[in-house]
This record gives structure tokens, sequence and C-alpha cells, in this order.
């Protein structure tokens, strides 16, 4: 009967207060006075001082009489969450009782039975969501169920992120794969758009952080998924990218963020978050020992990098190659080379490693320009045929502007390819589609299923079949890229903008005039 009064709210006998918005000595001595009347139904008064930890010291020094010696009728409840702001001397006068967080499961499982009573629909993942966002507090958790359910009575996860203000997880997915791909440009835009969509950006580092702690769990156990709260695809998307980052990068990511959300409270927050990306997506800008450790150890593992630097020394060895492939693109030049008995592996033989990344397809066809001289290569490579030089074919391509609609059709089936195709393109020359990504995504489109996938988003957006292949460019243009004049030179060529020179240049030749630059047999790395 008690207990149906105490719901109902008929017993006087039980009083909660909060301590943040009464904590003042005057507040304190009116409870003291109130605690000296007898109950009237229960056998106890209950004061239940919620938030304990926000009252003031002269509060607590008013308190501290009372709680040695209680009225015999009387039971204090001092409820925190920062027991540690307590006064040792509270503390010494009282039981402690630690209430651990509710598990995120069970939580979810409790929202799931609630929406279930009031007639409405809750999706699993949003459930999940709400149980993540809560940490761990079942009242905070029923409270933003309950501010969803006022938006609709069908919560989705999209729902929970809007009423959260938190950041989906794809993006999340998406803002760590520019991270590993380290590309800075396309994690800014990301950012400014979840500002303009008022996305907290506090929160957003939170999320980060706790995105990152999720990377680190990966890498450092066997099976993460119990300490993991995410989904069977956004764990297969976060693996992939546990294992392209090194243990060292993810806790250098991880105190960033943190670090980052400390700086928020004094500065901007937009302003620090952005920073931290950019020194996330440049390492070479930090300096420290810490950080030349972690470049040295990204060097030792082999660890693909899209700065310009370290590709360029790895061509300095292949100079003498430049001879024998400037003879291969005009026809007439091109048999007295293959008089020659030893050259001919040693094309082949530098062009093996697209061919062992990408689909075989690719790389199977032999070049047409000499028809006579067709027969007497082909025994040359032990069995294989003559491979497809890659860089005379994106030397030629043209830009693929479909490419991001192609890239959400493969959203819808698996993420994991999508998220790791973040920031990529694609390029077009005759019947093959060539894409430019880093080798995590090549990786992916090794599995059979994945690259059958891709291949039918891009049936349904163009209506045809391409054979994929990885975009290459020649050393010469790769270095040319590298001046923001010739890209800008090269962006206007693609939109068909006509461009006239003013005085000699020596790297600007028409490729109308001369044909496609030379070509080279170095290697570049996804």
């Amino acid at each position: 009967e008690i207990c149906r009064g105490l719901e109902e709210g008929s017993i006087l006998d039980v009083e909660e207060i909060d301590a943040a918005s009464n904590n003042g000595v005057s507040d304190v001595r009116s409870l003291i006075e109130s605690s000296n009347f007898t109950p009237a139904t229960a056998k106890y008064r209950v004061y239940i001082i919620d938030e304990v930890h926000m009252l003031s010291v002269a509060a607590f020094n008013a308190l501290l009489k009372t709680l040695e010696e209680p009225p015999p009728h009387v039971i204090f409840i001092l409820a925190t969450t920062e027991v540690h702001k307590l006064l040792p001397t509270i503390l010494s006068r009282c039981q402690r009782f630690d209430f651990k967080r509710i598990a995120p499961e069970d939580i979810a499982g409790r929202l799931e039975d609630v929406a279930q009573r009031e007639n409405a629909q809750l999706d699993h993942d949003a459930a999940l969501l709400i149980a993540r966002v809560a940490d761990g507090a079942l009242r905070d958790a029923l409270s933003l169920l309950d501010q969803c359910l006022g938006r609709d009575r069908h919560v989705t996860l999209d729902i929970v992120n809007q009423t959260a203000g938190v950041a989906a997880r794809d993006y999340l997915a998406a803002l760590a794969q520019d991270i590993v791909h380290q590309d800075a440009a396309h994690a800014l835009e990301a950012i400014d758009g979840l500002h303009r969509e008022s996305k907290d950006m506090s929160r957003l580092c939170e999320e980060m952080a706790e995105y990152f702690r999720g990377l680190m769990l990966i890498k450092t156990m066997k099976d993460a998924s119990r300490l993991v709260l995410c989904s069977p695809q956004e764990l297969e998307v976060m693996t992939g990218q546990a294992l392209a980052l090194s243990l060292s990068t993810i806790l250098h990511g991880l105190d960033t963020f943190e670090e980052t959300l400390h700086k928020m409270r004094y500065a901007n927050q937009r302003a620090e978050l952005e920073m931290a990306f950019v020194k996330l997506c440049f390492p070479q800008l930090d300096t420290s020992p810490e950080a030349l450790l972690r470049r040295l150890e990204a060097l030792e593992n082999g660890a693909p990098r899209q700065i310009a630097p370290p590709p360029a020394p790895a061509p300095a060895p292949a100079a003498p190659a430049p001879t024998p492939v400037p003879a291969a693109t005009p026809p007439a030049a091109e048999p007295p080379r293959q008089e020659e008995a030893a050259p001919p592996p040693e094309p082949a033989a530098s062009q093996e490693p697209p061919q062992a990344v990408e689909e075989p397809e690719v790389f199977q066809k032999a070049p047409a320009a000499p028809p006579p001289q067709e027969p007497k290569p082909a025994p040359a490579p032990k069995g294989k045929k003559a491979a497809v030089d890659v860089e005379a074919l994106s030397a030629g391509a043209q830009r693929f502007r479909d490419w991001p609609e192609i890239l959400q059709r493969v959203r819808g089936d698996t993420k994991s390819v999508a998220m790791a195709f973040a920031g990529s393109a694609a390029y077009v020359n005759g019947d093959y589609m060539l894409i430019e990504a880093p080798e995590l995504a090549f990786e992916l489109l090794k599995r059979p299923e994945q690259r059958d996938r891709m291949r039918e988003a891009i049936r349904q957006v163009t209506g045809r079949v391409y054979k994929l292949g990885p975009y290459r460019l020649p050393q010469e243009q790769t270095e040319t890229a590298l001046d923001p004049l010739a890209e800008l030179e090269r962006r206007a060529r693609e939109n068909g903008i006509a461009l006239q020179e003013e005085g000699p240049s020596p790297t600007a030749d028409s490729p109308e005039d001369d044909g496609p630059p030379p070509l080279t047999d170095a290697e570049i790395p996804f």
C-alpha cells in the first residue's frame, strides 16, 4: 500500500530534493527543520538529495551536524554521480553503495519493451544508439525515447540522430576513413556539412574519440564485438580501418580527440575540431619523437601513403626504363625493340603488381599496336598474356562524373566497400573504368562478391558493363600534378576549357600536338 502511495504521490514521508537548484545554507536549514516532524504514514521520513555534490561548502557544514546525530525516524539518501567531490567529513558519516551502469544491451531491451507497451515501433539499431548516448543511465534513455516518440511513433536511427544531435555512424566511419586515406580536404567538407546541419561539434569530437576507442579495442583484442557497440556491418568497416592503421596511430588519434575536447571549452569548437583532423591527416606536421617513431613504423610496415614526397624517390632507380618505353608509343619503332630477347619480360614484371591487386580481365588484353609482331612476345611471359599498359590508359582517360551515384548504390548493398572508396574518383577510357582509390579499397575488391556488386552498380548507372582497373598516371604527370598551376591546367583540359600560353613553359606540352606523355615502368602504389 505504501509503495502504491509512493507511486501515486500521496505519501508525503518521502521527499526528493535537487541539490543543483537548492544548494544554499537556507535550503539546508529548512530541510533540517522539517526533519524534526515524525512520519505521517510510513515508518521513516526519507530525504533523497540528488546531485548532492552540487551543495556549497557552507551548506555541507550546516548539514554535517544533522548527519552526525540524525533523528531516529529520519533517513538521508545522498545520490551523486561524482562521489570524489564530496567532503571526507561527509563520506565518513555515510554508508556507501555503488550502483553500476546498466549494460547497453539491457537498456535497449527495456526500451523496446516500453515502446511495445506504448504501441510504438522502435528499431533495434535506434534502441542501441539511445543506450549508447544514455551511457548506462536508464532514466536518461527513457527521457530520450520520450523525445523521439514526440517526433514519430516509428523511431528510426535517423530520428534518434536528429533528436540527440549526434552524427550518424556512417559519418563517423567516413571521417575515420579520411584519416586512413589522409584526405584532409574531404574531412573538412564533411565537418562543414555536419556544422550546417547544426550538429554539436563537441559531441562530434566525443563520438570520434569513442570511435577510435573501438578501433583500439579491435586492434588489440581477438574478439572485440562484445565491447564495441555497433552492428555487424559497422564492425566489418571498423575492422578494415583498424587493419589499415597502426596501433600507435590509433592511440595518437584517440589522444588528439581527447585533447581537442578539452580545448573546446575555451576556444572555437569547430576550429579546434578541424585542426585535429588536419593534424591527423598530415602526420609530417608533427615533429615530436613519438610522431617520428610512428612514421618509421609506417615505412617498415609498407603502409600506403598519399603524400607527395614518399613516391618521388621510388622512380629514381628506374631511370633507364624510359629508353625502351618511348619506342613503344610509335608503331614503326616497335618491331626493332622486339627483336631483343631480354627486354620483354621486364615491363611485364613491372606491371604484374597491379594484375595481382585488380581483377585479371583488366590486364589480359594484348596491345594491338603492332599486329605483325604479336605472336613473338606472347611466349615470353611464360604462358601469361601481355599486360595492358595501365599508365597509357590512364593518360587518355576522362573523368567519370557519375561516380558518386555508383558509390551511393553500393552503400545500400555493403557499407564496407562504400566507406573504403570514400573520396575516390573514376575515369573512363573505352571499355575500361579506371578507379583512383587507396589500397584498402582494392583489397576489398579482391573478394568476388564485392567486385560483382561494384560491377552491378556501374551497370545500373551507365547501362553498360565496364572492365575495372586502377588509375595510374605516368610518373612525369604525377610530378607535374604537385605543381598547383599544372593541376589547374589539368582540370581545365578535363572540363574542355581551352588554354592559351603566353610564354614558353618546359612542362606545358600540349597532348594534342605531341601525343600522350612517355610512360615509365615505375610502380605507383594504391
